[in-house]
């Protein structure tokens, strides 16, 4: 362990060091501080189940976006390179990205709702 932190040490100098210092802090600031917001009760529970979903339903967006957007590079990559296998697996992470933006509005589409 001592070793891991001496070469660590070594790699960075003594700038460096410092530098990592005050990342390491502003990180351990934004959690602290970032991490904690105001959340008031809602008189209907509904509501808040409501509330609820759409949080979940937006980060499962958000993930969605990102898997297509690393998809659309795949398949760029794909293309260049002109390898079969890697364009197959871009069209896969495409579709896959597709279902899960828009996996609430699939999900309302089966329910009827």
């Amino acid at each position: 362990m001592k070793d891991n932190l001496k070469k660590f040490k070594n790699g960075l100098g003594k700038k460096g060091i410092k530098k990592f210092k005050i990342f390491a802090f502003a990180i351990i600031l934004c959690v602290i501080f970032g991490g904690s917001t105001v959340v008031f009760a809602a008189d209907d529970p509904l509501s808040v189940v409501n509330n609820l979903s759409n949080f979940i339903f937006g980060l499962i967006r958000a993930i969605g976006m990102i898997i297509l957007g690393f998809s659309i590079v795949q398949i760029g990559l794909s293309i260049k390179s002109h390898d079969p296998s890697q364009r197959a697996n871009g069209f896969l992470t495409l579709a896959g990205g597709v279902v899960i933006t828009f996996a609430k509005e699939i999900l309302n589409i089966i329910t009827g709702g």
